[in-house]
Formats: structure tokens, C-alpha cells, sequence
């Protein structure tokens, strides 16, 4: 990145809490918002979950839950400014294509955006889009975060993700692959949901001494990812991490702790057994590491901006492990994204 790019605000919605504030105090205390659910195919049977409580009306059909969830999140990480709607550009993420998302099935993937738009009350700035490629894919667009504010007039910026695995279709796919944690698979993923944003800025806002800056961004395609009849050897997420420490910002020596969308399978623990060593080659006693997936559940491509709100939060409140974190993202179709973040100090 030629210039860092600050993390000014969040909103979210979780199995956890219904924003940020709740959300992050669940992950810090280590709970848990797993619960059973009962299947319809095969009938009776169970399964655990992260399932945001809410009453039936918000869940008209599968498309409008995720619209009113991302609703909610922008509105939550708008208020954390004082810019107005029109001077703001979304970036949103939402369920990847190939998932063939029920959503879908009530609003058609390029009107997500417009939908969630609308559901907020609020106009917002004319370069907004919507990408494909889950969590990983919402990390790969700081840079464009970033040329947008600098070329296009946009003052800020919500850089987030919607998405639930807690349906059906999700069910009986990751099902069919053996995926889900249960009774005979401990190494299984927990389905989640969530809404998860980011509100970015070119600069420091107000007269608070510490600020959360995003230094660096990989990005990398992994050919094997947990979708082929093959394991990662790494080479995509060592690939981001290595472009997100080139630069002039924090290097590898200076990585303090990491923050991993990590979910639990089999596979994503060997994907970080084979990378780290060729890594972080630094000595260390300890390096300190956050999976919230262990409170919410895989959130699919909301986890990316819930990554970068929980490192800012970390330095904002003076409780992480170091002042340099790194985001490791990863994405069902074996995009890697790794995010390099410092806490800064107003001199």
C-alpha cells in the first residue's frame, strides 16, 4: 500500500452480540454462542451452530436476513463518524457465487447491493460495488479502499460482509463433504452468521493518541483449496503474508500476535502447520493468536472486516499482545488475503 489507511469505526452483528461492542467483548471473554439446531434432511437429526437470536419476522426468507443484517452493520459503523452517507463508499462482500446461496433465490446477486443500499435509509456515494470471493476477497480491496478516497472523491469508506451458513443448502453441501464439527468429526467447522464492517479513513480522526493503521496487503490464489481432493502446502497464504510485509511499513521481526479466520477443519490447521515456520522465521516464545470462530462460527465472507475490527479494537483499548498484528484470511475457494496492522501513536 503507498500510504496506510486507518480503521475509524465498525459495526457488526453476530451469534455473539448485535454490534461490535457486544461482538468483541464475547470473543475477549472466550464464550461460546454455539447452540443445536435441528436438521430437516436428514429429519431429527442435529447439528451446532452459530445462530444470531432474532424473532421470525426479520426472517422472512433467507435474502432479507442477510440484507437487514448488513443493514444494520452499516448503520452501526456510519454512526461511528460524522461524515454523511453521500461522501461514503460500501464495499461489501457477500455470500461467494459458487455457494449458490438460497439468498439468491430472493435477490439476484447484482441487486444485493441495492437492496442493502435501500435498506438503510441512507444514499451513499455512486462508486460502491459488491465483490465476489469471501473473506479473503474483503481484504483484497483496502487497496482499492485507498484509490478511491485518494481519485474518486469518497471520504470514507465501509469495507465489510454478510453471510450465513446456517441453511439448508450449506448444510447438505458441507455435510456431503464431511466439513461439519459434530459428534464423529471433532475437526469440523460450526456454521455461523454475521454482518461485519469497517469504516476507513485516509488519516487519523479526532485528538485520540492511539490510532489502528492497516500497513500492508497480500493477496494469493491457492489452487488446493478445501473445495479440491487436495491439501494447501501454504503456498498462497505465505505468498499474501510475505506481499503484506513488503513495503516500508512493519516487517516480519515486528509481527506481535495474529488474528485468523480459522475455522476448525482438519485442513486449516494444516494449512498453518506447513506456512508459519516458512513465515515467521523470527524467534519467539509465544505467538499469540485469535480465532473468534471459536465464539461465532465460520462467518464466511464476513470475516474479514470482523478480522480488522477486532485487531483495531485490541490497539484502540490497549489490550492486544503487541503493537503489530497480522490478519489471516482465508476463503472457501482458496483465496488468501493477509493484512498487515501497527498501532500508531499520535506524537
Amino acid at each position: 500500500m503507498k500510504r496506510p489507511l486507518y480503521v475509524a469505526g465498525a459495526g457488526a452483528v453476530t451469534a455473539a452480540g448485535l454490534n461490535a461492542r457486544q461482538t468483541i467483548a464475547a470473543i475477549r471473554a472466550s464464550l461460546s454462542a454455539f447452540e443445536e439446531t435441528v436438521l430437516a434432511d436428514p429429519l431429527g437429526a442435529t447439528q451446532i451452530v452459530a445462530r444470531i437470536p432474532s424473532h421470525r419476522r426479520l426472517r422472512p426468507s433467507n435474502g432479507v436476513w442477510l440484507v437487514n443484517m448488513a443493514a444494520r452493520a452499516i448503520g452501526e459503523a456510519l454512526q461511528s463518524g460524522k461524515i454523511a452517507s453521500e461522501g461514503t463508499a460500501i464495499l461489501l462482500t457477500p455470500p461467494e457465487s459458487f455457494r449458490n446461496h438460497p439468498a439468491y433465490g430472493d435477490i439476484a446477486p447484482s441487486a444485493f447491493l441495492a437492496a442493502v443500499m435501500s435498506a438503510t435509509g441512507h444514499k451513499f456515494h455512486p462508486a460502491s460495488r459488491a465483490t465476489d470471493g469471501g473473506a479473503a476477497a474483503s481484504i483484497g480491496l483496502l487497496e482499492r479502499a485507498l484509490e478511491m478516497m485518494e481519485q474518486q472523491g469518497v471520504e470514507q469508506v465501509l469495507l465489510g460482509g454478510v453471510d450465513s451458513l446456517v441453511n439448508d443448502t450449506d448444510f447438505a453441501r458441507l455435510g456431503q463433504a464431511g466439513r461439519l464439527k459434530g459428534e464423529d468429526n471433532a475437526q469440523g467447522l460450526v456454521p455461523g452468521e454475521a454482518a461485519a464492517f469497517v469504516r476507513l479513513t485516509r488519516s487519523p480522526e479526532g485528538n485520540a493518541p492511539v490510532h489502528a493503521a492497516i500497513h500492508g496487503v497480500g493477496l494469493a490464489q491457492e489452487t488446493d483449496s478445501v473445495l479440491s481432493e487436495r491439501y494447501s502446502q501454504g503456498r498462497a497464504l505465505l505468498g499474501a503474508l510475505r506481499d503484506a510485509v513488503t513495503g516500508s511499513g512493519p516487517s516480519e521481526p515486528d509481527i506481535d500476535f495474529v488474528i485468523s479466520n480459522s475455522n476448525g477443519e482438519r485442513y486449516s490447521g494444516w494449512e498453518q502447520l506447513i506456512t508459519r515456520p516458512r513465515f515467521y522465521r523470527t524467534r519467539r516464545e509465544t505467538l499469540p493468536t485469535a480465532f473468534p470462530a471459536m465464539t461465532i462460527g465460520d462467518i464466511g465472507a464476513a470475516g474479514g472486516a470482523l478480522a480488522l475490527m477486532l485487531a483495531a479494537d485490541s490497539f484502540l483499548n490497549d489490550y492486544a499482545a503487541g503493537k503489530t498484528a497480522v490478519c489471516e484470511l482465508a476463503s472457501e475457494n482458496g483465496l488468501r488475503a493477509a493484512a498487515v496492522m501497527a498501532r500508531m501513536t499520535r506524537r
